[in-house]
């Protein structure tokens, strides 16, 4: 596996990065297993403040790292800024409340005697990330795992190697202990090494469904623990009662952002009848508006797509929709710049034999959708493998909120954008992976809930609830 970075404005290749040998790995790995054994009883005081110092030297260094983002995988500048800040937010807060989510958890008995569950490190972890968000999708395992004490080693992807290196440089000045945080460029067989190594005890993953099938396969092998994140098709739902002027606020940015490469953009408009013809119209009028060019440049509102294969598979993708009967609403035209640049493109009739209907499409392409009741836009939008996110426009809080309950996915939004805040737990169901981070739930995703039960005179006379 090549670890390089190609600037996807220009197609230029920037730098090259060697693969990881074998002592390398060795080394991570011990290091990070002695760590693990002297963090276990330790309080986590030390690790908030260096998280905190890791969140003030990422604000520092925001126009850096932005430009590093940018230049690895393409996104806006702006959109890399922003992400630098989410990362710098989320190492914040869990610094605060880290202390609190480890306090234990008293329990009440019906033996009346004393119980608890504590809450420990469970070992090293392994993170597989992708390039989409190259620090947030790092930042979302690394900090809440970093205050619990599970050291980690990174793999992330092969064309975000600038990304990789920048962050674990952060993670370093910020003063934490050898074996906290390796950055490795592993090829697909040294992961499968690491899993087998008995030192390793969990393995978090945002990507594709055959990367975490592969590697939750692997993982089950050896009984270490999973998260999977695996992207998602999730719908931008519109009922009769809905605030068009509100929705379009919302509605393009949700597709278009990162160029429309990300997770949980709305890949799928369900729309009721009497607002389709509306909605479409100006939809387009939006997408028409872009200017794509250099992603550097504050006026580029379209960035090209992270590489040449990225581009290549969604342009097989709408060819084969097309051929299969969906209708080309705008858009699938070249753009005259030699980045990987992708059209906005809007499609519609996409019936159910079409491949298109269950594809998740990571670029600027929309499906759009008609329905004529409540039920059917429920109906069509869990007529979906991936079950990740989802938006919902409605005239009332309440029934938005009503719709958006019947729907299957890991996280709804009603009346507005999806927002990634580090109190909020992110993930999915179906195919779009298992497990949760961020929050308290994705705080204790690779802890130790161990249970303490204590008495002060034990009665072994009363034996109700004995196993032996």
């Amino acid at each position: 596996m090549a670890y390089k970075t190609v600037n996807p404005y220009n197609n230029k290749l920037v730098k090259e990065y060697p693969n990881a040998t074998s002592d390398e790995i060795e080394k991570a790995l011990s290091s990070g297993y002695a760590l693990y054994k002297k963090w276990r009883n330790q309080p986590a005081i030390g690790r908030t403040k260096i998280l905190h110092k890791i969140a003030d030297l990422l604000r520092k260094n925001e126009d850096e790292l932005a430009r590093i983002a940018t230049t690895d995988m393409g996104k806006l500048l702006s959109e890399s800024k922003g992400e630098v800040e989410l990362c710098a937010i989320i190492a914040d807060y869990f610094a605060d409340h880290g202390n609190y989510l480890l306090k234990p958890e008293y329990l009440d008995t019906s033996s009346g005697e004393d119980a608890w569950v504590e809450k420990h490190s469970l070992g090293v972890l392994l993170m597989v990330e992708p390039w989409n968000f190259p620090y947030y999708q790092i930042m979302r395992v690394f900090a809440p795992n970093f205050v619990v004490g599970n050291p980690m080693i990174l793999k992330h992807a092969s064309n975000t190697p600038g990304s990789a290196a920048a962050f674990e440089r952060i993670v370093e000045e910020a003063g934490a202990p050898e074996g906290s945080f390796k950055n490795m460029f592993l090829t697909y067989d040294q992961i499968s090494d690491i899993l087998t190594d008995p030192r390793l005890q969990g393995v978090a993953l945002t990507g594709s469904e055959r990367g975490g099938s592969s590697v939750a396969s692997e993982a089950g092998k050896n009984l270490k623990k999973t998260s999977m994140e695996l992207g998602g098709n999730d719908a931008f739902v519109v009922l009769s009662d809905a605030d068009l002027d509100q929705v379009m606020k919302v509605a393009t940015q949700a597709r278009l952002y990162n160029a429309g490469q990300v997770c949980v953009s709305s890949k799928r408009y369900i729309v009721a009848d009497n607002l389709y013809d509306e909605f479409l119209k100006r939809l387009g009028e939006e997408y028409a508006k872009v200017k794509p060019g250099d992603p550097m440049d504050p006026n580029t509102t379209l960035a090209p797509m992270s590489s040449k294969g990225a581009k290549e598979t969604l342009q097989k993708q709408v060819d084969a929709a097309i051929q299969a009967g969906a209708h080309l609403y705008q858009g699938n035209q070249p753009i005259d710049l030699p980045g990987q640049f992708f059209q906005p493109t809007i499609l519609t009739d996409i019936s159910h034999d079409n491949p298109a209907f269950y594809q998740e499409m990571f670029g600027p392409v929309a499906h759009v959708y008609k329905v004529h009741s409540d039920q059917e836009a429920v109906d069509l939008a869990n007529d979906s493998r991936y079950g990740l996110g989802g938006i919902v426009f409605s005239g009332s809080k309440e029934h938005g909120a009503k719709i958006a309950s019947q729907i299957e996915t890991g996280m709804v939004y009603v009346n507005t954008f999806l927002y990634s805040l580090p109190e909020l737990p992110f993930g999915g169901i179906k195919n779009s992976g298992y497990g949760r981070e961020m929050s308290q739930i994705g705080f204790e995703a690779f802890v130790n809930q161990e249970l303490i039960y204590a008495v002060d005179k034990p009665d072994f006379n009363n034996r109700a609830g004995a196993l032996f």
